[in-house]
């Protein structure tokens, strides 16, 4: 998704606001943008989807009622689209009623924020989402030296040379990956990807310790055994 623009060393969040009033849509505007974001307005949806073709944004901040088309209806195209399913969406309503927000998170929105609000909730309210989703994209791309895991397309790559690995092989490396530098027993190794604590399982741990080191060649040698305590997954020496 390329939604960050450079700048010097820093990223930059791109945000589309769709609302109709203009009143509105420029208070937003001139928040997000003193805050650090780049932002474009749309007053219409028929904009707003010709840009989304162009460009995909970082967040979108979406009005429910507007004069062309209803914003669940625009979540649920979102939502329904592979190109733009995982965008961030807050949605922004007059409707106050429970029921209406809730339908609004069920059909897919990430969080909502009603009128009247003021800016600094607002700004809170985007750099909250922005966080959680920059996180859950961290945690999609892992990268250890020289072994890179693609989690979204479960693919793990030494040097930039595929390697292909077993199911439980990956799922034993990705815990190493996200514990990096950390100890991580055996018994947490066999709950987390065996989904057993059984000591009987010891051995089949072992082997597949062995056969992952293998596999990812010069970097096996990251995986260290810890004796009497499990594994940890280190930088190379």
């Amino acid at each position: 998704m390329k939604n960050w623009k450079e700048e010097g060393l820093q990223l930059v969040a791109l945000i589309y606001i769709v609302e109709d009033d203009e009143n509105i849509r420029e208070i937003e505007m001139f928040a997000l943008r003193n805050t650090g974001y780049e932002v474009q307005g749309f007053d219409c949806t028929s904009a707003f989807y010709a840009r989304l073709k162009e460009r995909l944004p970082s967040l979108v901040l979406l009005d429910i009622m507007l004069p062309d088309e209803d914003g669940l209806e625009i979540v649920k195209k979102l939502r329904y689209s592979a190109r733009t399913r995982r965008i961030p969406i807050i949605l922004v309503t007059a409707k106050t009623s429970e029921l209406d927000m809730v339908k609004g998170l069920d059909i897919g929105a990430d969080d909502y924020i009603t009128k009247p609000f003021g800016v600094m909730e607002l700004i809170s309210r985007v750099k909250a989402l922005m966080r959680r989703t920059q996180d859950m994209q961290e945690e999609r791309l892992i990268r250890l030296e020289s072994i890179f895991m693609d989690d979204e397309k479960r693919a793990v790559f030494v040097n930039d040379v595929p390697v292909e690995l077993t199911f439980k092989e990956y799922e034993l490396l990705k815990l190493l990956l996200l514990n990096a530098g950390i100890v991580v027993s055996r018994e947490m190794i066999l709950d987390r990807v065996w989904g057993t604590d059984f000591e009987g399982e010891s051995r089949t741990l072992d082997m597949h310790i062995k056969t992952l080191r293998q596999k990812l060649g010069t970097a096996g040698t990251m995986i260290r055994t810890v004796r009497n305590v499990g594994y940890m997954l280190n930088g190379e020496k």
